[in-house]
């Protein structure tokens, strides 16, 4: 699969996003073809002229002011110097899968808006199938009182795709350990590949992207512990894919996962930071920085159409008081042995292993770390982040932690 991202930078400061997905050469899906966005004195027009005519789902998200699209999988045809201005009710555009099938376009709003009507013009005069959204300008009482009557009046995606997307999902159920496990005979470990689809996570000195470091460095680990015959991998995602924090977390409670690892990559105002970092689950962080990277990486949701800042209190109180008890303390155990692995092979950041209040690591019944990678904003380590040598060193040591961690120890070699 070849992946390219456009960045076509206005005049005006803001920024268009495109993924355009290619497979094997082969067209998969409808074509998006033009993107028109009219400003009219009473709305902003917002037209996606595809080859195809698109089951559809729009929505809008408040704080910040955002209008969703969801459709099939689409194959991103629209040229860099055709890409529209920002204009009217529209800040700015991202494009990117949310799902393996799903591609979702996000309007950045500059004030609260309803989406007024949503329709299907056939080809005609030229033009092929045309999917119009108009915008109209309200009151930020009205936007929030009027949130869920839009979402049943414009929602036309089959049942199946319904049941996958919403705009305010429900938390995850709290899940208890089965009395009686079955024995299996390999460790599951969850391998998460940080950030994804329309959330790049941040973007280093050279422009790579977070998201797709995690998911090299992601997959990399897989084929390492797999190779030892010893252990079951899942990955969160295996391409270019949004996920929720809570659906990462989903994937791993389903699987009964023994061991959670999710990957990222930091980036600070200062360019002389560096160093590899491990964070376990606490309710209160272990410093400022700590408290405002899990603050960081819990937003992710919100660029992708989640809000986890809804989260009733008294779920979000059961979840942390479990993750703290016999969980959290084997997520610090194996963040304590990851540290001590990690080192041996790469320059680690002051107080190596640090807690915050991560949302993905707030599995009751999983242990989990997050591994910060490194800075992408000192330009040495980025380009030790996006060379294959060091990506082999900093695979090979987390290897040995879940080894340590499982009381398994065995030398790993991928070569």
């Amino acid at each position: 699969m070849n992946v390219r991202f456009l960045i076509y930078k206005k005049s005006i400061g803001l920024v268009f996003i495109a993924l355009a997905l290619l497979w094997g050469g082969v067209a998969q899906g409808a074509d998006l073809e033009a993107i028109r966005i009219g400003n009219h004195p009473d709305k902003t027009r917002f037209v996606l002229e595809l080859s195809e005519a698109p089951s559809y789902r729009v929505f809008t998200l408040p704080d910040p002011f955002r209008i969703v699209i969801d459709l099939p999988r689409l194959n991103w045809k629209v040229p860099k110097n055709k890409v529209p201005k920002a204009t009217g009710a529209v800040q700015a555009l991202r494009f990117g899968l949310f799902e393996p099938e799903v591609s979702r376009i996000v309007l950045d709003a500059r004030y609260p808006i309803s989406i007024s009507s949503v329709f299907l013009l056939p080809p005609k005069e030229g033009h092929k199938h045309r999917l119009v959204v108009d915008i109209t300008k309200i009151s930020k009482t009205l936007y929030v009182k009027s949130g869920e009557q839009q979402k049943k009046n414009v929602s036309k995606l089959p049942l199946k795709m319904q049941s996958q997307i919403a705009s305010n999902p429900a938390p995850p159920a709290l899940l208890a350990p089965s009395p009686a496990k079955k024995k299996r005979t390999k460790k599951i470990v969850v391998v998460d590949a940080g950030h994804g689809g329309v959330d790049p996570g941040a973007t280093g000195l050279s422009g790579v992207q977070e998201k797709k470091l995690a998911l090299d460095y992601a997959r990399s680990l897989k084929t390492a512990l797999e190779r030892s015959g010893r252990y079951k991998v899942v990955m969160t995602r295996n391409s270019d894919t949004s996920l929720a924090l809570r659906q990462r977390v989903e994937v791993a409670q389903k699987v009964e996962a023994d061991l959670f690892i999710s990957l990222h990559a930091n980036k600070h105002s200062s360019s002389k930071i560096k160093g590899v970092s491990v964070y376990s689950l606490s309710e209160n962080g272990s410093d400022k920085e700590a408290e405002a990277l899990a603050l960081k990486e819990n937003k992710a949701d919100i660029i992708i159409g989640f809000d986890l800042s809804e989260q009733s209190p008294d779920v979000s109180k059961i979840l942390i008081d479990l993750a703290q008890r016999e969980t959290n303390n084997q997520g610090k155990q194996f963040a304590n042995v990851l540290v001590g692995e990690l080192k041996r092979e790469a320059t680690m950041l002051g107080r190596p292993h640090r807690s915050a209040g991560f949302a993905v690591l707030k599995s009751p019944i999983i242990p989990s770390v997050l591994v910060e990678l490194g800075y992408m904003s000192n330009k040495r380590e980025e380009r030790l982040l996006r060379s294959d040598a060091h990506r082999h060193k900093l695979v090979v040591a987390i290897s040995r932690a879940v080894d340590q961690y499982f009381g398994k120890l065995e030398s790993y070699n991928l070569q």
